[in-house]
């Protein structure tokens, strides 16, 4: 799925987070001080970005080319 723009819970922007999450965690940084550098406090918010799973890129190929 695509990450929300705002954390479903308290309305807070996460969207801008999303990159430098991935990129630093698939690096090998652990994601619990990676989201405290980030400045992602809150327990909503955290689990936003740690629950998201990204699987457009297989949706895709069930889509009808138009």
């Amino acid at each position: 799925m695509i990450i929300p723009v705002r954390c479903f819970t308290c309305g807070s922007l996460i969207a801008d987070k999303w990159e430098s999450f991935i990129t630093r965690v698939s690096s090998g940084e652990d994601p619990g001080k990676v989201l405290d550098s980030l400045g992602v406090k809150r327990y909503c918010c955290r689990r936003m970005l740690l629950s998201n799973v990204d699987i457009i890129k297989e949706v895709v190929n069930y889509t009808r080319p138009i």
